[in-house]
């Protein structure tokens, strides 16, 4: 990459002006106006429009000051629920950020966390390397490590998770499916709403090393984690999570290190998948979908820890729904068992059939609709659930047996992506906030229907359906 954009980077399309740098009320020590020059910030629509730029120093400055607040609020929900989620408090985090996770960050990305340490103190918050570690690492470390330890102190309410949920719908397809042929892709992030309310800054990044891209993610996040990436080398990158994964090995890469160097540095498909196969941890399994907006190529990764498969197309599609889609490495690396009835196979069969049905018609503005779908396969009605495209958790009678879960849970789709080939030669997509159908998830009123959250009280907040806004990258 050469140089990088003089103005701000990212803007909504819809909306008329320049984009100017934000500027924070003080708070702390003053930020040396150079390490922040370029640096911007918007909030339009629900999201947080970051861009960064520069070295990794630079870059993690001006993310920890511009994102002071927002990245102290998440590191404080974690350090809240994590006992409850994982029986583990957040000093136990922070020490196997410490201990497991830092000895495999690379100089630049280490650079960048103490970067972002800086920018913090600099707007007087008190966070240190091994919290924001531990941000980065936190599915991975909850998800994974936890489980692979024995149980620990037991705690009254919920019971514990002891594999990682099935949660995110997505896809991508090509060629003759697609409206013009082009690459089209869409995904939604599923997570706790405690969580997921937090989940909406789109960062631009403009590294001096490597390429430029666009990603979505949690403030303090040198990944994206949800994951949604354009990158100026024509690659489109999501996944979604190969439910009840069980492996992880301590030795090896954090799957955060390595999803950032595979869409900073990658400049091809092959190359993006060697980056991520390469020296995996088996941490935050995923099946990634990824296309390459130049040959209209998609690919379907495979990514466990002993199993790294590579499905290409020219003409078709790939659907997640967190069913696994290597047979070898469900049945090696996995807990997984298919149900007829369960959130995966009913969300695959709904995307198996939505494929079909649009063949030939698949757009971005397809892409919005089957990420708001709430037809149920198994009930063969309209009805916003677990097993909907479009997650709705806390609508959910019914108990999810795979997930170790009863009903009515505090989770689902928290935030909607799309993008085309078009789009994403601009570094541009379509975004949502909350659900992408519109509907409104109420804090109070679900916390008094459901009491058994209480410990949630602190960080459980409203999730409004914000409207799809055109977010491009300006270049």
């Amino acid at each position: 990459m050469t140089g990088v954009p003089a103005a701000c980077a990212l803007a909504l399309a819809l909306l008329a002006g320049a984009c100017t740098p934000w500027t924070p009320a003080p708070a702390g020590p003053a930020a040396n106006p150079e390490t922040l020059h370029g640096a911007s910030r918007r909030d339009r629509e629900g999201w947080t429009f970051v861009h960064l730029e520069g070295t990794p120093e630079r870059m993690g400055f001006q993310h920890g000051y511009l994102l002071a607040d927002e990245i102290d609020g998440v590191v404080a929900s974690m350090r809240a629920t994590v006992r409850y989620e994982t029986e583990r408090d957040w000093q136990f985090f922070r020490a196997t950020a410490q201990r497991i996770f830092w000895p495999r960050v690379p100089d630049d990305l280490r650079a960048e966390i103490r970067g972002l340490v800086a920018g913090l103190r600099a707007r007087g918050k008190r966070l240190d390397e091994w919290d924001l570690v531990a941000e980065n690492a936190y599915l991975e470390i909850a998800w994974y490590y936890v489980p692979s330890l024995k149980r620990g102190a037991p705690v009254p309410r919920p019971p514990v998770r002891r594999v990682p949920p099935g949660s995110c719908s997505a896809f991508v397809a090509t060629g003759s499916w697609t409206r013009g042929g082009k690459v089209v892709m869409g995904h939604n992030n599923w997570v706790g709403y405690w969580l997921g309310r937090a989940w909406t800054v789109l960062f631009d990044l403009a590294p001096a090393r490597g390429h430029h891209f666009v990603m979505d993610g949690l403030p303090g996040l040198v990944h994206s984690g949800d994951d949604f990436y354009i990158s100026d080398a024509g690659l489109m990158i999501t996944e979604t999570t190969i439910a009840e994964a069980n492996q992880f090995d301590r030795l090896g890469v954090p799957e955060f290190v390595r999803a950032r160097r595979a869409i900073q540095l990658a400049d091809s498909i092959e190359a993006w998948v060697e980056t991520m196969s390469r020296d995996s941890n088996g941490a935050y399994a995923n099946d990634w979908l990824i296309g390459d907006r130049k040959s209209g190529d998609i690919a379907q990764l495979s990514n466990g820890l002993h199993n790294q498969r590579t499905v290409r197309l020219h003409d078709g599609f790939f659907v997640g729904a967190n069913f696994g889609a290597d047979p070898k490495l469900v049945a090696e690396e996995t807990n997984y068992r298919a149900r007829p009835d369960s959130s995966m196979e009913a969300r695959r069969r709904r995307w198996m059939d939505l494929m079909r049905e649009n063949k030939g018609d698949i757009d971005v503005e397809a892409a919005k609709h089957f990420l708001a779908d709430h037809f149920d396969v198994v009930t063969q009605t309209e009805r916003p659930s677990s097993r909907t495209l479009c997650g709705h958790g806390d609508l959910d009678p019914d108990a999810r047996p795979e997930w170790h879960e009863a009903a009515f849970q505090p989770t689902g789709a928290v935030t909607s992506k799309a993008t085309d080939s078009d789009l994403a030669a601009q570094l541009a997509l379509w975004v949502a906030a909350g659900h992408a159908c519109g509907l409104r998830f109420d804090a109070a009123a679900f916390l008094r229907a459901h009491p058994e959250f209480g410990w949630q009280k602190t960080v459980l907040r409203d999730l409004p359906g914000a409207p799809w806004a055109l977010v491009s990258g300006l270049r």
